[in-house]
Formats: C-alpha cells, sequence, structure tokens
C-alpha cells in the first residue's frame, strides 16, 4: 500500500508524522519525498528526519532545491529540470512492488506544484497504478476546520481516498477549540481522527520515538 502524507499547510508536523507512520508500518517500510526544497546539497533533509527518529533506511529522495519554495517555483528560479508527476509515480510504483508500504511525504499542501508545468500530489497520485490512500495530516486549534475541509474536498471531487486525518502537533494543555476539534474534524469533514502526535516528539530519541509512536494512532 502507497500512503501519501499530505498536509492542510507548510511546516505542519508532516515529516514527523511520516516517521511515526513509518514505525508503525513494519520492517518492509520506504519512505519517498518527491521534492525536498530549503536545504543545501549537503545539509540533511526531511528524509534525514525521517530516518533519524524511525530507522528506516529505505529512503528515497527526488529533486533537492536550494530555495525555501514550492517545488515548481524553486526549481524554475535554480534553472533545474524536474521529473514529470508520471515519472514520479513510476518510480512510487516500482518501490511498491518490492516493499509492502510506502510512505510519500509531500511538499507543502496538497495542490503545491511538483513539477514544470505544476502538477501537484493528487496529480501524481492519478498516474500510480498501486493502491492507495491519503492521510491529511491538519491542525488542532482555530481554522483547521476550515483548511482541513477544503483539502479533503479536493480529494474527493478528485475521487482519491482518504485514509484519515493527523493532528501534527497536539500540546499537552489543549485550549477550548483545540479539545473541541477532536470531534469536529471529523464531524465536518467526514474523515476519521486516526492520530494525534504529542508537540515536541521531533527531539526525542529513536528508541523512545519507535516505542512510543504505535500509541499516537488508533
Amino acid at each position: 500500500m502507497i500512503t501519501f502524507v499530505t498536509g492542510t499547510d507548510t511546516d505542519i508536523g508532516k515529516t514527523i508524522v511520516t516517521a511515526a507512520l513509518a514505525v508503525c508500518a513494519g520492517e518492509s517500510v520506504a519512505v519517498v519525498k518527491p521534492a525536498q526544497t530549503g536545504v543545501a546539497p549537503d545539509e540533511p533533509g526531511d528524509l534525514a528526519e525521517v530516518g533519524r527518529l524511525s530507522g528506516v533506511t529505505a529512503l528515497h529522495e527526488g529533486v533537492r532545491l536550494p530555495e525555501p519554495l514550492g517545488p515548481t517555483t524553486a526549481a524554475r528560479r535554480a534553472g533545474i529540470a524536474l521529473p514529470s508527476v508520471e515519472e514520479y509515480a513510476a518510480s512510487i510504483d516500482d518501490l511498491a512492488r518490492t516493499y509492502d508500504t510506502v510512505l510519500v511525504e509531500g511538499a507543502g499542501g496538497l495542490l503545491v506544484g511538483l513539477d514544470a508545468d505544476g502538477n501537484n500530489l493528487a496529480d501524481l497520485a492519478e498516474h500510480l497504478t498501486s493502491p492507495f490512500r491519503f492521510v491529511v495530516v491538519t491542525r488542532a486549534g482555530l481554522g483547521t476546520l476550515n483548511h482541513t475541509g477544503l483539502t479533503v474536498e479536493a480529494l474527493r471531487t478528485r475521487e482519491l481516498p482518504v485514509g484519515g486525518l493527523v493532528i501534527g502537533s497536539w500540546p499537552a494543555e489543549p485550549d477550548l477549540a483545540e479539545r473541541c476539534n477532536l470531534d469536529d474534524l471529523p464531524a465536518t469533514s467526514g474523515v476519521p481522527l486516526i492520530g494525534r502526535i504529542p508537540a515536541g516528539v521531533g527531539t526525542w530519541p529513536q528508541d523512545h520515538f519507535r516505542s512510543t509512536a504505535p500509541s499516537w494512532f488508533t
């Protein structure tokens, strides 16, 4: 199964959610980041963080771009040719024939462009031949109902399967809106809330992260 980890925005916790899902996936898991932006060639990117936390070693980064922008814009400014979403899909399908689980972490939100034509993660998914689903990472507090609803609606309009919502950073002391959103997120989106990632777990050592991660999901 291929699972796309997308979000309602950038800096929302997709990388930590991806690492936690990788832990829960078991032994046969690969993680893909089609486009990594905002890092120099010798700097660790999101996949390095996934590997550090989860222990997964089958990490596949596509294109690396220096400026912290959407991949389509960053590549245009850097004069770098991007693979098409068809090419991305073919490589992900190849991995799905080898691994039981393939996790694909997107860049920013669902509709951020990944190739020179501005095709996005949803467009990429439509070119797959392997089974897949989307997991939507969302915020805990005010504003999340609208952002989550828009992302889910975009997926449903394309008839793409949504496996669940995950709150990317759940505070130790949630406020009223955050507590209410535990019920309101699934009620308004029609998608189950399948996980909550405690705030700050990205700083944990690997053994603690791995032993605790399964408890964050239903």
